[in-house]
């Protein structure tokens, strides 16, 4: 599973996805802040997205690096300590210029519930499947060849 989060940690401009209106709605996000198995995110309250979130936390969260992608998913929790949005408001070089305070906009932090690493690089490629709930990380044989 460290090659999956190295990817992650590495990537941090990733495409996440919500239902909006019943419908999938993707965006550009940035993880803002990586530790273990939990990624933070940081959006405006006026926008779309939190709303969205809101009604549904529910994500997908895709990264991708050639021939490599990992996909991610888990609920939004908006239940994050006023020191880790103050660090990551801080820490990051965009946020300061756009919103006159930490406190103007909402984190979220998702635990990561279920991750497929996908590497197309070797024949066979290699699929592997993390699962929280059932606590296993392991390889799957996407096109039924000999592994």
């Amino acid at each position: 599973m460290k090659e999956a989060l190295d990817v992650l940690r590495q990537h941090k401009d990733v495409a996440l996805a919500t239902i909006g209106n019943g419908r999938p709605q993707m965006r550009v996000f940035q993880i803002m802040k990586q530790e273990d198995h939990t990624l933070w995110f940081a959006t405006g309250v006026h926008k779309k997205v939190y709303a969205e979130l809101q009604a549904n936390p529910a994500v997908e969260i895709l990264a991708m690096d050639g021939n490599v992608s990992v996909r991610v998913s888990g609920d939004a929790d908006f239940n994050v300590s006023d020191d880790v949005c103050r660090e990551i408001f801080e820490s990051n070089a965009v946020l300061p210029r756009l919103y006159p305070d930490y406190k103007a906009l909402a984190y979220f932090r998702v635990v990561i519930d279920r991750l497929d690493y996908y590497d197309l690089t070797p024949t066979p490629p290699i699929l592997r499947h993390y699962d929280r709930s059932a606590g296993t990380y392991s390889d799957l044989n996407p096109f039924g060849q000999k592994q």
